[in-house]
């Protein structure tokens, strides 16, 4: 006598992982995605409160300005060295969760942020030294259907 499975006794397994992976990887995205929005939502509270800082203790000028002269052109080169300096230091300045780019599209005074994220998506973040607003750069929407861009 031989001892084994039949194949049906296989198929009928193999369609049970099937179903059971059917509704296991819907959830798990949708953690998935939650994880990434928490994530962000931390990112962008800690770089927007380290931005406050930084302008109150720079006579109202904020990180982005070279020589903090707000005059000047604000490049993503001043604003990383004067985040990454004295009580301001971030080690390692967050990547958006969503596309994993550490790097920040800065505007100038004149511009206004882009209506839709998705035109500037060679970059994780979006700022505007001249009024302070930092953004993630994403497109989208999170599960309450508030847009990532949004937050």
């Amino acid at each position: 006598m031989k001892k084994g499975f039949t194949l049906i006794e296989v198929l009928i397994v193999v369609c049970m992982l099937g179903i059971m992976a059917a509704i296991v990887i819907p959830t798990y995205r949708s953690y998935s995605n939650q994880v990434k929005a928490s994530t962000a939502k931390d990112d962008l509270q800690t770089l927007r409160t380290i931005i406050e800082l930084y302008t109150s203790k720079h006579n109202g000028a904020a990180p982005g300005y070279p020589g903090n002269d707000i005059e000047q052109v604000p490049t993503q080169d001043a604003f990383r060295a004067q985040l990454g300096s004295g009580s301001y230091t971030v080690v390692k300045f967050p990547e958006n969760p969503f596309n994993n780019l550490a790097s920040v599209k800065i505007l100038a005074n004149a511009d206004s942020f882009p209506s839709d994220p998705a035109e500037t998506d060679t970059f994780g973040w979006i700022y505007q030294p001249f009024t302070r607003n930092f953004r993630l750069n994403w497109p989208g929407t999170d599960a309450e259907g508030v847009r990532y861009f949004d937050y």
